[in-house]
């Protein structure tokens, strides 16, 4: 055990001024751009070019399967939470490629629906539609 206060760990307070003026000198300053100022087209131009801008949710189930640019689609179900995978390839080859995505999504999960009531209201698997 030593006989030395904790204070000797403590920088001086001349010191802790000098690391405060260091680390403002380090700082970086402010930017160029306001947060109200326009974004530089370049941000524009990657932000349209990058593919989940291409379509909305919305708009991927109502696609074409010829449209589809994706190698694998992907179909769960929010009811008994099981996930359905096709290639697309398959997919057009089984359905045809002017089949809605959305019309074949329902059918693979309706072919192997574990959820049968007998009542039509009940019956049947509810898609959620994912991104891969």
């Amino acid at each position: 055990m030593s006989d030395r206060p904790a204070s000797w760990r403590m920088p001086t307070p001349k010191q802790m001024e000098k690391l405060a003026a260091e680390a403002v000198a380090r700082r970086p300053g402010p930017s160029a751009a306001t947060p109200d100022a326009p974004l530089p087209a370049e941000y524009w131009e990657s932000v349209l070019k990058d593919p989940r801008a291409d379509a909305t949710g919305a708009e991927m189930r109502q696609r074409r399967l010829s449209e589809i640019q994706r190698h694998i689609l992907r179909i769960s179900c929010r009811r008994c939470e099981r996930t359905v995978e096709i290639q697309t390839a398959d997919a057009v080859r089984l359905y045809g490629g002017n089949a809605v995505w959305k019309d074949v999504a329902q059918r693979l999960l309706d072919n192997t629906c574990q959820q049968r009531t007998g009542r039509h209201e009940e019956d049947g698997c509810w898609p959620a539609f994912e991104t891969p």
